[in-house]
């Protein structure tokens, strides 16, 4: 069985990415986690290197340390929610391909995870604005040389355990989980199934490149067997 996964994750800042990282981090696969962001996260650990960059359209000033990677966790991400799509395309599309044209030129054997979320539209042709971005951002990540490319759609996911960076209507709707899960398993995820399913994929191709919740949830399963 393959050990010592070296694997960056962006977007550590945030309650996805916090997530995975815990996640990462009491791992026995995982041997060295790298995250990159624009502010210190506070946390320390033996397997943990931490870059602080301001500029994520920009990292040639970074990129020496994005070598020698078998994964990237792409958690990076900003709601929609009042901004201008123009503003939303930048920091979602540009911002995303950038990040992903600089690790899969330093890294060909990399697989690369885009938390793109529910609702993203692969088409390309659907009347949401911003469920189309996703999905272009998905389609171009699969045309760099990666060694594979998988595009995540989770809906509610639950925190997992030690998080801080969580949002509050969680607490209120937590109860509801396991309720959601057997109506609905592609909409419920714990963050843990999330991390390990993601561990999974480094080691093993899957045949579908578009994940939703069940199948999310199959590979955590297998991942802990």
């Amino acid at each position: 069985m393959q050990q010592g996964l070296k694997v960056i994750i962006t977007g550590a800042t945030g309650m996805v990415g916090e997530g995975i990282l815990l996640v990462c981090l009491e791992n026995q696969a995982i041997s060295n986690v790298l995250i990159i962001s624009r502010k210190p996260l506070g946390i320390t650990h033996p397997k943990l290197k931490e870059i602080i960059h301001e500029d994520f359209h920009d990292l040639s000033p970074v990129a020496e340390h994005l070598a020698g990677y078998d994964a990237c966790f792409f958690c990076l991400g900003v709601s929609s929610v009042g901004m201008k799509m123009d503003k939303y395309r930048k920091v979602t599309y540009d911002l995303t391909m950038h990040f992903g044209e600089t690790v899969s030129r330093l890294n060909s054997d990399m697989v690369f995870v885009y938390v793109s979320g529910a609702g993203t539209d692969g088409t390309e042709k659907g009347k949401t604005e911003w469920a189309r971005i996703k999905g272009k951002t998905e389609n171009d990540l699969r045309k760099l040389p990666f060694k594979r490319v998988y595009g995540y759609r989770p809906g509610f996911i639950k925190p997992y355990k030690g998080q801080k960076k969580t949002h509050a209507f969680y607490t209120y709707i937590n109860w509801f989980f396991r309720v959601g899960k057997k109506l609905s398993p592609d909409y419920f995820n714990t963050m843990e199934e999330l991390g390990l399913s993601m561990i999974r994929l480094v080691r093993h191709d899957y045949p579908k490149d578009t994940l939703y919740g069940r199948d999310i949830t199959l590979l955590a399963q297998e991942q802990t067997t």
